[in-house]
This record gives structure tokens, sequence and C-alpha cells, in this order.
């Protein structure tokens, strides 16, 4: 079943591409039919073969012969894993659906961040509308958790900014208070941990290849998508495994 999940995953994946690549420009991702980036020419329905096509071109488009760019086939392979993970762990359940559009948002967040260094709006409110609509529906959480853990995510934030004159962007805390109203505070503590950690680790590799220096900005909400995504799916076992070995639990 996690198989069947995988397979899904690989075309949702090929319409995320979509997303990250027309959201930051203001294009329509539903109107218009998939096009080459470089020569403008619709592609046909063989090309769209998540991952497939990609080999099968060679990485090229099959009009202009340009470049595809290895991006496509990573985003559709990184969803088909992301969403097999996913249904392994919670297996064929109704908030199966929840999260499997959570954290496909969090894809599109993740990439569209890296390349240009801002979390669309819009998909901050879909985050947040998301997990309105399910606390109202189906609530998961108690709500006063669900409250905390969006002010805990978007308030600490919120507060590192200030203090550091804006060294946290303002998608950052959006995004972090709409995903803390899925985690509530518990787990939306541990996700900005993860996410601080990463960030860290990867900011201090960067600085001693010498990709990075110490004053280039590093965008933070691939961090935070990682946290999210790892709290959300495993955070609660990690948590008690770690007050079970401190004798706390």
């Amino acid at each position: 079943m996690a198989v069947s999940a995988a397979l899904f995953g690989l075309m949702i994946g090929s319409f995320l591409n979509v997303c990250i690549f027309r959201l930051p420009i203001r294009e329509s991702i539903i109107i218009n039919s998939s096009h080459c980036a470089h020569c403008d020419r619709v592609l046909a329905p063989e090309d769209l073969v998540p991952v497939l096509s990609y080999f099968f071109l060679k990485g090229k488009c099959r009009y202009c012969k340009n470049y595809i760019g290895s991006r496509y086939p990573l985003v559709e392979l990184l969803t088909a894993i992301v969403f097999y993970i996913t249904v392994f762990k919670i297996g064929y359940d109704l908030f199966l659906v929840k999260y499997l559009f959570l954290f496909s948002l969090l894809i599109v967040v993740f990439f569209i961040d890296l390349d240009h260094q801002i979390i669309p709006n819009r998909l901050v409110m879909i985050l947040l509308l998301w997990g309105l609509g399910w606390q109202v529906i189906i609530p998961e959480i108690l709500w006063l958790h669900a409250l905390f853990g969006s002010l805990l995510g978007g308030g600490f934030l919120f507060i590192l900014a200030i203090v550091y004159n804006g060294g946290m962007g303002g998608g950052d805390i959006k995004m972090m208070f709409a995903a803390g109203f899925f985690m509530g505070p518990q787990l939306t503590g541990f996700a900005l941990y993860l996410g601080f950690l990463c960030g860290a680790a990867v900011g201090l590799m960067l600085l001693l290849l010498k990709i990075k220096k110490r004053k280039d900005p590093i965008p933070f909400g691939p961090f935070l998508a990682f946290g999210i995504f790892v709290s959300i799916l495993w955070g609660n076992d990690i948590i008690n495994t770690y007050l079970s070995f401190m004798g706390l639990l």
C-alpha cells in the first residue's frame, strides 16, 4: 500500500514542480498548460511522465534542447519518498489526507524559499486554513494546545526578528504560526529546535566550505519545513524516549 502511495507521490510531485516554478512569478498553476521554461512550447503527455521523461529526454527539452534541470525529478522523487514514509508511519487513516497535503505544501515552501528567499502569503494562508478546517471538523488536539502552538511558533520567531533587527523573515514567522496550529506547543518547540539545529549545522558547513560568507543570507524556511515534518511524524516518540532516558518519564 505504501508503494501505491509512493507512485501517487510521483504524480503529485510533478504538480508541485509547477507550483514551485509558477507561484513566485504569479503565473496560474491551473489555467496554463505545462510548457518549457525556455522555449514556452506546450509539453506533450509523454514529456510529463514523472522521473522517466527526464531520463528518456536526457534532461533536455524535446523541442529547444535546453537543459531542464535535475530539480524536477528530484522534487518528484522527494514527494514519493515523503508520501511513502507518511503512509508507512500513519497508515491509511483519515488524518493521512491532512498530513499528505501539509507535507506537499512544505515541499513547495522548501524549494521556493531556497530559490527566492520568500514564503508566499497564499501558501501560508492555505496552510492556516487547512489546519483550522481540520481542527473545526475533526480536532486532533485540544483547541488550547493548537492556539498555544501557533503563539509559540510565530511568537518566538517574531521576538527573534525584533531582537536581531529583522534577522528572521516574515514568511518564517507566519509559516510557524500556521504550522503550530497543527502541532501544539510541545511539537512546535521541537520543530523549532530541529530547524535551528539543522540551520546552524548547514550554515557552518557552508561557511567552512566558503560557499557562503558570514553576512550572506541563508533561507530558514527549508529547515523549518524539515523540522515540522520530523516533529509531526516522530516528535512524540523522540521526546518520550529522551524523557525516559533522563528518568523524567
